[in-house]
């Protein structure tokens, strides 16, 4: 169904694209496991689907143009049942959000252009199982730490939860500037491609949570001795930015809005 949109996923993420969506005038089709959410999605205007991808996928959720894969589960056959499903329905276009957590950490910049997965992944695999499949074109979009709507960087180490690797840099994204990289990706048709999601900054662990703790008035987080090694990546944003001509609205992770 062309202008049809199905989402596989309705969290903190999800609900956000079916509004967009939604208002773009997209028929909006969005799947949970709960039953008591179905009215959630429609009052945000999706029509709700039970699905669990471990079980048979409903028919009707998947006659859509495009599917979006927006779910932190990675039974790896699980998905090979999604992908045979995906390939005997309507959908011709799958975007993935995945995570730049497929990076080793390498000591320097990392991008979406070189062999710098993890193979023993299984997220990556999933990536490949997806990218490889015959049946549908897919892309990826592989997003840092999500902050942003009520996910406050300043409760990330409350209840004293320790900073491992304080002087690592941060890799993070706000919800706002997920929902615009999708959005270049479906409004472009921007298919067969890997882009990371990643704000431009990357200041220090400690330095950065320690001062989003400060403004909701809490306590400095702990963190381990600064002589640990350190073990870290930087993600790279330019693809998005340069092939998509995307314009990050929260490049600077210390300008940042959050829900209450």
């Amino acid at each position: 169904m062309k202008n049809s949109i199905s989402i596989l996923g309705s969290g903190w993420l999800g609900l956000p694209l079916i509004d967009m969506f939604a208002k773009q005038g997209y028929v909006v089709k969005a799947s949970t496991r709960n039953i008591d959410k179905l009215p959630l999605l429609s009052q945000h205007g999706a029509t709700g689907y039970i699905v669990d991808t471990q079980l048979a996928i409903p028919k009707d959720f998947l006659d859509s143009e495009t599917l979006i894969i927006n779910i932190t589960g990675k039974d790896f056959d699980a998905y090979q049942k999604l992908a045979l499903a995906i390939a005997s329905s309507p959908v011709q276009k799958v975007l993935m959000v995945s995570s730049t957590s497929v990076y080793l950490n390498l000591n320097r910049q990392v991008s979406e252009d070189e062999a710098a997965e993890n193979p023993d992944s299984t997220l990556w695999q999933i990536e490949q199982l997806l990218q490889t499949h015959e049946g549908f074109t897919t892309t990826i979009v592989r997003f840092s730490g999500l902050i942003g709507g009520r996910r406050h960087p300043g409760r990330f180490f409350s209840q004293g939860k320790v900073i491992r690797q304080p002087l690592a840099p941060v890799n993070l994204i706000h919800l706002d500037d997920c929902l615009g990289i999708i959005d270049a990706i479906i409004q472009q048709q921007s298919w067969e491609e890997v882009y990371n999601g990643c704000a431009d900054f990357h200041p220090a662990k400690r330095e950065f949570y320690g001062h989003w703790a400060a403004q909701l008035g809490l306590p400095e987080p702990k963190s381990l001795d600064d002589d640990t090694p350190q073990d870290w990546k930087i993600v790279s944003n330019q693809k998005v930015q340069q092939r998509l001509a995307y314009q990050f609205i929260h490049p600077d992770l210390y300008r940042l809005s959050f829900d209450d």
